[in-house]
């Protein structure tokens, strides 16, 4: 069973800038792809961006321009830049990693809780 593991959640000013980070237990290039969903309060999960190991990258149109998501496949990580933070992003994070072809499965973390005040 895939483990993932994030960090760099917290609170910060609207605005402000965090950096979210997510190491696997596995090698990235295991993976379908790996990324990030989020769950504000009192709301569905929803999907904000995905990375393959080839460097293909999705974004949600609601982060697009404001973040960042990178990894370091030698350290088995993937990075969320999150800037110009607005309080609507305000959710859990989770980290996530796809694996299996005929029926992919979306592994998830357990989560870090981004709040964003103004």
């Amino acid at each position: 069973q895939v483990q993932l593991v994030e960090s760099g959640g917290g609170s910060v000013q609207a605005g402000g800038s965090l950096r979210l980070s997510c190491v696997a237990s596995g090698s990235i290039f295991s993976f379908n792809n790996m990324g990030w969903y989020r769950q504000p309060p009192g709301m569905q999960r929803e999907l904000v961006a995905t990375i393959t190991s080839g460097g293909s990258t999705y974004y949600a149109d609601s982060v697009k321009n404001r973040f960042t998501i990178s990894s370091d496949n030698a350290k088995n990580t993937v990075y969320l830049q999150m800037n110009s933070l607005k309080f609507e992003d305000t959710a859990v994070y989770y980290c996530s990693a796809e694996h299996g072809s005929s029926f992919p499965t979306i592994e998830l973390g357990r989560g870090t809780l981004v709040t964003v005040y103004s």
